[in-house]
């Protein structure tokens, strides 16, 4: 039976939406689901087109091999002729209706080619706007129905981009689209992290002439200071619920991690070192943080409780590593490995404690995973300016995104959105 979704708007910025991101895709996984994804009745009478967004979705994964639906189009799992479509494993069908009110009522299917069989059958509506968005919503259902894992599809990514001297943070779609300035500054602006629940950026801004730690309502576009002590305040990371932030301060010194609320209160702190402690990133449970630490003479990470005490260093195999994030399961994390010259991006599992390279090596820094784990998100370069890149978790699919103008730095994944 069908079930009416309901559809809110997830942001809504005063600064303008910028263009969106090229995308290059590379790799393919181990195995490719083939799928057929004709388009739905109706949708060619939209200003925003459906079944392509679904379509790209699906196959920047690697997961799954688009077939051409050649000319053949059903809408409902009843026209679905199955002697047509051998070898197709699974079919996404649908079609759509202009409502009296302004809203489009999109009714689709995935239908199951083997055994014939309807899997999923929603409806959902929205306004105009939001058509990308429920397009990447039913691409999330899909992929989830197929591979048994939550889909990334209506997630968000935020990045800086520099271009002619000028900063800007920036919220987009995570394949690039629906780029939205939430900052602009002629002062550098570095660091920024999502809340766990999606409505607020922490990030480093320069402009009152030294680091200064900002927190954002992507809502509302209020932002206030939260940490602006003498010497540099940094690396802002938020804890699991939202409640407390992580920080890095000089102000007694060199630069150590500091444990404050959100708000910029009670900040206490928690690394004791001569060197330098940075780069927090909190466990999925709130209990530890990973950082980055040169007390052992190179940049290395560490792993430490939340409430502090005694560091435990978790690389050691050659070259300097930093900008540790964990999994979202928390059995591992990603960080960036540099060795003979050469930036890579790099996975360790905790108990094996076994490091797996990801990339090739070149200029790539600054990971995050996407929410589900299967994707992880970084910067690289490309044409001598600062791009945005993907590789699988098992390094087997890497997809480039590069802007029309500007340098593209400090990617962050977002999370699930509630």
């Amino acid at each position: 039976m069908l079930r009416l979704i309901g559809w809110m708007a997830l942001l809504c910025l005063a600064l303008p939406v910028q263009a969106a991101l090229n995308i290059e895709i590379v790799g393919a996984g181990e195995r490719q689901i083939p799928i057929v994804i004709p388009a739905f009745e109706g949708e060619d009478k939209l200003k925003q087109g459906l079944t392509s967004v679904v379509a790209a979705d699906l196959v920047r994964t690697g997961l799954f091999k688009l077939v051409d639906p050649a000319g053949k189009s059903p809408h409902t799992p009843q026209e679905v002729n199955y002697a047509q479509w051998a070898g197709v494993e699974a079919l996404v069908v649908g079609r759509t209706r202009q409502q009296a009110n302004g809203r489009t009522e999109v009714e689709f299917y995935l239908v199951d080619g083997v055994k014939q069989i309807q899997l999923l059958g929603q409806l959902v509506s929205g306004h105009e706007e939001q058509l990308r968005g429920i397009a990447h919503r039913i691409s999330d259902m899909v992929y989830e129905k197929l591979t048994g894992v939550p889909g990334v599809f209506s997630t968000r990514i935020t990045y800086v981009n520099r271009d002619q001297g000028k900063f800007r943070l920036v919220v987009a779609d995570c394949d690039g689209y629906g780029e939205q300035t939430v900052f602009a500054s002629d002062e550098p602006i570095m660091s920024p992290a999502w809340s766990p629940d999606g409505s607020h950026l922490a990030y480093v801004s320069f402009e009152p002439g030294h680091a200064v730690v900002y927190v954002q309502s992507l809502v509302t576009g209020q932002r206030m200071v939260v940490a602006k002590f003498k010497g540099t305040n940094s690396a802002p990371a938020w804890s699991p619920d939202g409640q407390q932030l992580a920080v890095v301060l000089s102000r007694d010194g060199s630069s150590q991690i500091y444990l404050g609320r959100a708000d910029g209160s009670g900040f206490r702190r928690l690394s004791f070192s001569d060197a330098i402690d940075t780069e927090p990133s909190f466990s999925p449970d709130g209990q530890s943080l990973l950082f980055t630490s040169d007390r052992g003479g190179s940049p290395q990470i560490y792993r430490m409780s939340v409430d502090g005490g005694v560091a435990e260093r978790l690389t050691f195999d050659g070259g300097n590593n930093f900008s540790p994030r964990y999994s979202p399961d928390g059995k591992g994390f990603v960080f960036a490995h540099l060795s003979g010259g050469r930036f890579y991006i790099a996975t360790q599992d905790f108990e094996s404690k076994q490091m797996q390279f990801l990339t090739e090596g070149g200029w790539e820094k600054h990971p995050s995973f996407a929410p589900n784990g299967k994707l992880v998100l970084f910067a690289t370069e490309g044409q001598g300016r600062g791009i945005l890149s993907t590789v699988s978790s098992d390094g087997r699919v890497k997809q480039r995104m590069s802007a029309q103008t500007g340098d593209i730095r400090e990617p962050v994944w977002g999370p699930f959105l509630k």
